[in-house]
């Protein structure tokens, strides 16, 4: 008797930090927190999210106090332990190339990974990526990305199988499939 052949994924959530505040032009860059309206999608989108995709086997994160402070609202709202989010110095500042040795370098036992940091490197990821244009990405943004493979090492080389993009100002509730341009 032959046995059921499961196909393996990966499934990659690339999200982009909620909005930061301005307020102290003292703060260094890499220091500034979320702002009222960041405080008020990190929650927001961190449900969303919890209702349509299964949990991570990984959250990494940018150092940036921004990028730590949404991936902790998401870990809350997905019921993530955080103090299993790995903080990852090289996500700040890093452009596409970058964060694709990043996720490159995944342990292949690990089949969901949420990645946060920061535009224009996570902007310039999902355009090379994903076989569409979606311009700029918005803070909160997320895009989920699920790839017909076993290793991480093979995203980037291989097309996406479907692509989801959400953010805050979307008018629904429900997510973007995104649909091959051109």
């Amino acid at each position: 008797m032959t046995g059921w052949v499961t196909a393996a994924m990966k499934y990659l959530t690339l999200i982009r930090h909620a909005k930061s505040s301005w307020k102290d032009a003292y703060l260094l860059d890499i220091d500034r927190p979320l702002n009222k309206r960041g405080k008020r999608d990190a929650p927001v989108m961190g449900k969303r999210l919890a209702d349509r995709a299964d949990g991570p086997d990984l959250m990494v994160s940018s150092p940036a106090t921004r990028a730590l402070a949404t991936a902790e609202i998401f870990a809350e709202e997905i019921e993530y332990p955080l103090d299993e989010i790995v903080v990852d110095e090289r996500i700040y500042g890093a452009d596409a190339v970058e964060l694709l040795e990043i996720i490159r370098g995944f342990d292949d036992a690990l089949d969901r990974v949420m990645c946060f940091g920061h535009n224009p490197g996570l902007a310039d990821l999902v355009e090379y990526l994903a076989p569409y244009t979606i311009g700029n990405l918005p803070t909160c943004g997320i895009v989920e990305l699920e790839y017909d493979t076993e290793t991480w090492e093979s995203i980037g080389r291989i097309e996406p199988t479907q692509v989801t993009f959400d953010y805050p100002k979307k008018p629904s509730t429900s997510s973007i499939y995104l649909e091959r341009l051109g």
